[in-house]
């Protein structure tokens, strides 16, 4: 129907950020018994086999010529260090502060854009960025008694699905969701393997721990098509900003399962962080369109 093409991105995006918060929230439950690493390589072995399935049933090839191009091996790192840094994020500190850190990426993803592409920012964006990088600061509050170490694994998620974002630009668009979403997990399998032979004490998952994780791969894998249908569905200004509602999702789960209480400075560094995105959002799309 003509009349919901205008809300069928926006929708897609809010229920690929539902997915993402319901696919932390299964494996936080997950770290709290098994090693972060052992989660990340089932949680990527299990993601793998769906977008296997995904591209077979489509008539599609799994690998392809570009996969070992440099911009998918720059994509490749960035995904295991932006992996590796959340999901211990997560697993260490409250679901909803990292989750509110990992909202700046689009911030990072500006000023990164200027370094590689030459994109230009002018100075209002730049105080936007600004901004959101302060709120961070609110957020992790370096030498104040409520200083968290663990939060700053957050902050290395985030900068490497920055870098992610950022290669993905210069990635083939002859990729398929699927190819980009095997190649993707795979970094996560990875991404374990690292993790898991520093920490050690694989165990055999108990019947209820295969069902959280068979919960964490069905929910990321509709969040990561979900999204990437969103960005392929027309205008991005009107999409981009339905990404923040993932920290809502993550607040109100993060209350309610985790029984977690965001203080006033976490509160108020997560909506300047949002307030600064969605400016830089606006902004950019003003330029963009003249």
């Amino acid at each position: 129907m003509p009349a919901a093409a205008p809300v069928r991105g926006p929708l897609l995006m809010v229920l690929a950020m539902a997915g993402f918060a319901l696919e932390d929230t299964f494996i936080k439950k997950l770290t709290v018994s098994l090693p972060v690493g052992q989660v990340l390589i089932l949680f990527g072995l299990g993601g793998m086999l769906a977008f296997a399935l995904i591209g077979r049933a489509q008539g599609q090839t799994l690998r392809h010529p570009a996969a070992t191009s440099t911009p998918m091996l720059l994509r490749g790192v960035c995904e295991v260090t932006g992996r590796l840094g959340y999901t211990l994020a997560i697993a260490l500190t409250p679901l909803s502060s990292a989750s509110a850190i990992l909202q700046a990426t689009p911030l990072v993803v500006a000023a990164g854009a200027v370094v590689f592409f030459g994109e230009y920012v002018g100075p209002r964006r730049w105080l936007a960025i600004g901004a959101g990088f302060l709120g961070v600061l609110l957020i992790l509050r370096p030498g104040l008694d409520g200083f968290t170490p663990a939060s700053l694994f957050a902050v290395i998620g985030t900068l490497g699905f920055a870098g992610r974002d950022l290669a993905t630009r210069a990635a083939p668009v002859s990729m398929t969701n699927a190819q980009l979403g095997l190649y993707g997990f795979l970094m996560m399998v990875i991404a374990g393997i690292i993790a898991l032979a520093f920490s050690g004490g694989a165990a055999l998952p108990s019947l209820g721990q295969m069902g959280f994780l068979a919960l964490a791969v069905l929910f990321g894998v509709v969040g990561y098509n979900s999204l990437t249908r969103a960005m392929r569905s027309g205008d991005i200004a009107l999409v981009a900003p339905f990404r923040y509602t993932r920290l809502i999702f993550a607040m109100v789960i993060g209350m309610t399962v985790f029984a977690e209480r965001p203080d006033t400075l976490t509160l108020i560094g997560s909506a300047i962080i949002v307030a600064s995105g969605l400016y830089t959002l606006f902004r950019s799309h003003r330029r963009a369109s003249g």
